[in-house]
């Protein structure tokens, strides 16, 4: 296929010498760069065909994806939206527009467009693995599983698959399914500060703390002076009872104000007895957050 494509380039190359600004080559010679992952030389020529007013569909839809990729979002979005005027109801269009709504956290327009993009191709790796992402960001966890779930037969051994689906399956206390996942996407795709971090917090669930501290001291060195990244580390210095290294990173987590730092901060200075300490920390969580049950 990819022979195809270079074929394919060389002879709009040609085309483009014996009749230079022609908007249907130009445009689909970006096509072509598109297909071949050349987004910049992709974009040049799809603004060339715009500027001579060719006004496609394909156009607007596949220089949206080229600017996807890039990460000119707003400008995809401008694309895409075009595009949708011209062929409603392209399932390339609003899936790719699903994508862009999500990276610009428009979460629920992302939903409405993917949701469409489903029904018009279902089975699309592509659109359920951007909507299971979505319906995660919208805490939508079992949708999510759903989704990831059929991904993971399209399209097996994906990374950022497994790696969401580890993390829902986690939120949904599926500890043992989280860190079977987790750990497979760290085969896949290692030195993930991300994965490592959510590894870190499964096993220490599971209560294998030694193994949590390993993955969670990688990801501080991937990623410093994360607040999550310290405050379970933290927590597991606490269940290790190193309490002063606990401390210290509870400690730094406490400056970000949020309360369920503060809480494990709390915890692990009353374990210390060191209840002065672990009193001011208690009194900044209520502050944050009055009526927790934990707190009370």
């Amino acid at each position: 296929m990819l022979e195809e494509y270079q074929g394919a380039f060389e002879d709009l190359d040609k085309a483009d010498v014996l009749e230079p600004n022609n908007a249907s080559t130009l445009a689909l010679r970006g096509n072509v760069k598109y297909m071949l992952k050349e987004y910049q030389g992709a974009l040049e020529d799809l603004n060339k065909a715009e500027d001579l007013k060719l006004n496609n569909a394909i156009t607007f839809g596949t220089r949206g994806d080229v600017k996807r990729m890039l990460k000119e979002y707003q400008g995809a979005l401008e694309d895409l939206d075009k595009a949708n005027v011209l062929e409603p109801n392209n399932a390339f269009t609003l899936g790719t527009r699903g994508n862009v709504k999500r990276m610009l956290k428009d979460y629920q327009g992302a939903l409405e467009d993917l949701d469409k993009a489903d029904v018009l191709e279902p089975n699309n790796a592509f659109t359920l693995r951007t909507r299971g992402d979505v319906k995660y960001m919208l805490k939508e966890y079992q949708g999510t599983l759903e989704d990831l779930d059929k991904v993971d037969v399209l399209e097996p051994n994906n990374a950022f698959t497994l790696l969401i689906r580890g993390d829902v399956k986690d939120t949904l206390k599926e500890y043992q399914g989280a860190l079977e996942d987790l750990d497979k996407a760290d085969v896949l795709e290692p030195n993930n500060a991300f994965t490592l971090r959510t590894r870190a917090d499964v096993k220490g669930m599971l209560k294998e703390y030694q193994g949590a501290l390993e993955d969670i001291n990688k990801a501080d060195v991937l990623e410093p002076n994360n607040a999550s990244t310290l405050a379970i580390r933290g927590d597991v210095k606490r269940m290790l009872e190193e309490y002063q290294g606990a401390l210290e990173d509870l400690g730094w987590c406490s400056w970000t104000k949020q309360c369920i730092h503060l809480e494990e901060s709390w915890r692990c200075q009353k374990d210390a007895k060191e209840y002065q300490g672990a009193l001011e920390d208690f009194n900044k969580a209520e502050d944050l957050e009055p009526n927790n049950a934990i707190i009370l």
